[in-house]
């Protein structure tokens, strides 16, 4: 069980932290900033946004 959660909540800060990156670079666009990244540059991004989230919700 312990390991079923642990996976619920990587998907939800995986997830999560895609909204949030594309969500800042569809705002960005629209105040007129160009804004592109490389694969290993969102990779990181993403990566380290997740890790992000999951510690703002810790119990």
């Amino acid at each position: 069980m312990k390991y079923f959660n642990g996976t619920i909540n990587l998907i939800i800060c995986l997830i999560s932290s895609t909204i949030i990156i594309y969500g800042i670079n569809i705002i960005a666009g629209f105040a007129g900033a160009d804004y592109s990244f490389t694969h290993g540059e969102t990779f990181l991004i993403w990566i380290l946004m997740a890790i992000l989230i999951n510690n703002c919700f810790k119990k």
